[in-house]
C-alpha cells in the first residue's frame, strides 16, 4: 500500500522551501533597491528653477557646428563599452585632445584607464545635464567621473545658480551611475589677475562642494596649482588666462593623480 502520509509530507516540505526561497529572493530585491535609493537621496540639497538647472543643448552658432556630432560620436563610444574613467566639463576638459597641449599628458596618465573625455567647448552645466540625460552615460558603470564645469556661467548666472548647476550634475550621476565614483574639481581660477568672474567661480565651487560626501562624491580645489605668489596667472600655465597649456595639464594632472588612484582602486 503506497505511503501517502509520507509522500504528502515529503510534498509539504518541498513547497514550503520552495516558498521560503521565493521570499528570500524578493526581501534580498527590495533590500537591494531600498539600499541604492538610500545612496541617492542622501543628498537632501533643494535645487530651485533657473537656466543653469535646465537641461539644453547648447544653441547652433557658426563656431559650434561640432557639438552635436561630438555628442553622437560619444554615445557610439559608450555603446561600444570598455569605459573606467570619464572626464566631464567645458573647454577646458575638450583640450585634453589637443596636440601639444593636453593630448600628451593624456596618453600618458590616462589612455590606459579606459578613459573617455566627455568635455564640450562653451558647455554650461545646463549643456552638461542635458547631454547626461540624452544617453552619454547610458549602459555603462566607470570606475570614475572627474567633473569640472561652470566657467561659462559665470557671465549670465549667480553664484548660487552655478553651484546648483554642478551639484544638479552631481546628483544626476549618482542617480544613473550608482556604483560610480565622483571627483568634483573646483572650477580653475581664471583671468590674469584676481577678477570678479573668478570670485563667482570660487563660491559657486563653495556651494557645490557642500554636496561631497567622502563616500561617493569627493571634491577637490587645485586651483593654487595654476596661480603664482601674487594670485596672478601666468601664460605659461593658461596661454589666455583661461585655458591650459601643456603646463597646466601637466600640473593638473599630477595634482589629482593620488586621488585618482585611490578612487580607481589602483
Amino acid at each position: 500500500m503506497p505511503n501517502l502520509m509520507g509522500n504528502d509530507l515529503r510534498y509539504q516540505m518541498k513547497h514550503l522551501v520552495s516558498t521560503f526561497s521565493v521570499v528570500c529572493v524578493i526581501v534580498l530585491a527590495i533590500w537591494g533597491c531600498e539600499n541604492k535609493s538610500e545612496k541617492i537621496e542622501n543628498y537632501k540639497i533643494t535645487i530651485t528653477a533657473h537656466s543653469a538647472v535646465t537641461p539644453v543643448p547648447q544653441s547652433p552658432q557658426s563656431w559650434n557646428t561640432f557639438w552635436m556630432p561630438r555628442h553622437q560620436s560619444i554615445i557610439d563610444r559608450v555603446k561600444q563599452g570598455n569605459v573606467d574613467l570619464i572626464f566631464i566639463g567645458d573647454s577646458i576638459t575638450h583640450f585634453w585632445d589637443r596636440p601639444n597641449q593636453g593630448k600628451e599628458i593624456w596618453e600618458t596618465y590616462y589612455v590606459k584607464r579606459n578613459a573617455l573625455n566627455m568635455g564640450f567647448a562653451g558647455d554650461q552645466t545646463q549643456n552638461v545635464l542635458w547631454r547626461l540625460e540624452n544617453g552619454e552615460i547610458a549602459g555603462i558603470s566607470p570606475k570614475l567621473v572627474i567633473l569640472m564645469i561652470g566657467t561659462n556661467n559665470s557671465g549670465q548666472n549667480t553664484a548660487h545658480e552655478i553651484g546648483e548647476g554642478i551639484i544638479a550634475i552631481c546628483k544626476t550621476l549618482r542617480k544613473d551611475l550608482p556604483h560610480t565614483k565622483i571627483l568634483l574639481l573646483a572650477i580653475f581660477p581664471r583671468d590674469e589677475k584676481p577678477s570678479e568672474r573668478r570670485e563667482k567661480n570660487a563660491q559657486a565651487s563653495k556651494l557645490a562642494s557642500t554636496i561631497a560626501d567622502n563616500k561617493w562624491i569627493y571634491y577637490m580645489d587645485i586651483g593654487d596649482k595654476f596661480l603664482n605668489k601674487d594670485g596672478t596667472i601666468s601664460k605659461e600655465i593658461m596661454f589666455d588666462y583661461l585655458h591650459l597649456t601643456a603646463k597646466g595639464y601637466q600640473a593638473e594632472a599630477k595634482a589629482i593623480e593620488p586621488m585618482v588612484k585611490k578612487l580607481m582602486n589602483e
